[in-house]
């Protein structure tokens, strides 16, 4: 059993478009212990995915960078091609998978696919950054409906 779980997911209003990425991280009974989304700019759905997986890494890295960790995402082409299991052909997702590969040890890493309704909180945290980039703002946690939740 995986001791944190991070959802990640992104999207871009076009494609490429205005674009942002969600990312949370749950510990292992389900509580949100870090949100984050990143308002990208113009950008294509893919690199707008690969960000949300990026944050996530990086905000369970900033919690436990020894922790076993299930990544759950929507996006079966990130899934797969950081699973090894498809090459990444494209440049840019190429870079990309180079920088999530080396935030955290792949070997404490596992990546399920998930249904888009069942990521619905990374779904919504992408549509807060696509909101916040269409208004050529920063993301502002504090009015984010997906916040931290604090341990009992």
């Amino acid at each position: 059993m995986p001791e944190l779980i991070i959802e990640a997911d992104g999207g871009s209003r076009g494609n490429p478009g205005i674009a942002g990425s969600g990312a949370l991280v749950r510990d292992s009974q389900g509580r949100i212990l870090a949100t984050r989304a990143t308002p990208i700019g113009r950008a294509s759905n893919n690199v707008a995915e690969y960000t949300g997986l990026i944050d996530g890494l990086r905000l369970a890295r900033d919690i436990d960078d020894s922790a076993e960790i299930e990544v759950r995402m929507d996006s079966k082409l990130v899934v797969e091609q950081m699973s090894g299991r498809w090459k990444i052909k494209h440049e840019d997702m190429r870079r990309l998978a180079a920088e999530a590969s080396a935030i955290l040890p792949m070997m404490n890493l596992t990546f399920t696919w998930i249904p888009r309704a069942q990521n619905g909180d990374a779904d919504a945290l992408s549509n807060e950054a696509m909101d916040a980039a269409a208004a050529g703002r920063d993301w502002d946690p504090a009015s984010s409906r997906i916040r931290p939740q604090p341990a009992p």
